[in-house]
């Protein structure tokens, strides 16, 4: 793949400005799923993008348990430039989000880089984030696709309603929450964990263990599609409607849920009360409240009330289980080649095995 097909329309570093970079170990991860024609030209891309790059990297490439083929060309392209490349196979399909948590925890670098590979990020501009995430003392630069190459209609209007709905509710204020191209300070996004399909709101999960301040984001290139389908349609709106109700509630009150579920049987427990104290005062009155409609909504709402208030109770005692216990892991991988820890750099004067 060369530089004319996918051309760069933002510039890349100066030798002066790569080599003023603080020191650090960069990892890029890269997931793919069923993107066998995009392989050879992503990894091609990432070492025309970091040529000269001054500091040690490696490349995760992490198969989402494809189902074409994208391992054996994934494998192919690894041993054709070296150790430094490596390739993380998933037993199974377990979509985007295990898949990039999968490249995550295997990275060992100060600096993590994640984009898609479907060539529409350009590696390009990865250098130029890190500088930033590195001199500004951040600890996530975001990408925001600017001038974004696709369709209007069923891509480019929902995300654009989806980022103002994402940063409105979680106080995140980004341009482009669906961008895959960021970079991360490692210490920083390793206390982070991904589940369900939350890769879009990574920045919002960011901002529990960082300060909104230290998130910020820089426009880059952004390419059509050249090979392969889109995985992605107008559903995944609906999807991330719901997911930002739980991006919401675990928030705002992840480590209190008793907060949450008791203030709503609070309010249904009050309402509930006074009703049935207002029948009471009717029945000592003399009338007859056994037919009465508002006699069954002051019980149910009493019920509704009780039962939030247990709930809370539960979601406070499963928290502090959560928190005491730790996390299991949400996928499983082949056993990976392991190359020591000297070797898999890619460094300045080692290219003897890349072509």
């Amino acid at each position: 793949m060369t530089e004319q097909t996918l051309p760069a329309i933002i510039p890349s570093l100066t030798p002066a400005e790569l080599a003023a970079i603080p020191p650090h170990r960069l990892s890029i991860v890269i997931p793919m799923y069923n993107e066998v024609d995009n392989v050879e030209p992503m990894v091609a891309r990432v070492h025309e993008g970091l040529a000269g790059y001054p500091q040690p990297w490696e490349l995760i490439l992490v198969d989402d348990g494809s189902t074409d083929d994208t391992p054996d060309a994934l494998r192919a392209t690894g041993a054709k430039y070296g150790p430094h490349v490596r390739v993380l196979e998933l037993a199974r399909n377990f979509k985007q989000t295990a898949a990039m948590q999968a490249g995550l925890d295997a990275a060992r670098g100060d600096v993590i880089a994640t984009l898609d590979g479907d060539l529409q990020n350009d590696p390009v501009d990865i250098p130029r984030m890190v500088r930033r995430l590195l001199v500004e003392k951040l600890d996530l630069v975001a990408g925001w696709r600017k001038n974004r190459k696709d369709g209007m209609f069923l891509r480019k209007i929902p995300s654009r309603i989806a980022n103002r709905l994402i940063a409105r509710i979680t106080g995140v204020k980004l341009n482009d929450y669906g961008c895959s191209l960021k970079v991360y300070r490692a210490s920083v996004i390793k206390n982070v964990r991904l589940y369900g399909e939350m890769h879009r709101f990574i920045p919002a999960w960011m901002a529990t263990v960082t300060s909104p301040r230290r998130i910020s984001e820089e426009v880059v290139n952004h390419h059509a599609r050249i090979h392969g389908q889109s995985k992605y349609g107008i559903s995944r709106t609906f999807r991330v409607i719901l997911d930002l109700v739980s991006v919401f509630f675990f928030m705002r009150y992840r480590t209190r849920p008793g907060h949450f579920f008791g203030g709503i049987g609070l309010a249904f427990g009050t309402v509930g009360s006074l009703i049935l104290a207002y029948m009471l005062v009717l029945k000592l009155l003399g009338e007859s409240i056994g037919t009465r409609p508002l006699l069954m909504v002051g019980f149910f709402a009493l019920i509704m009330g009780v039962q939030f208030v247990l709930t809370g109770v539960m979601g406070e005692t499963l928290s502090r289980i959560y928190f005491e216990a730790g996390t299991a892991n949400l996928y499983q991988t082949r056993d990976p080649d392991s190359p020591s820890d000297s070797e898999a750099w890619h460094r300045i004067g080692n290219e003897g095995n890349a072509q």
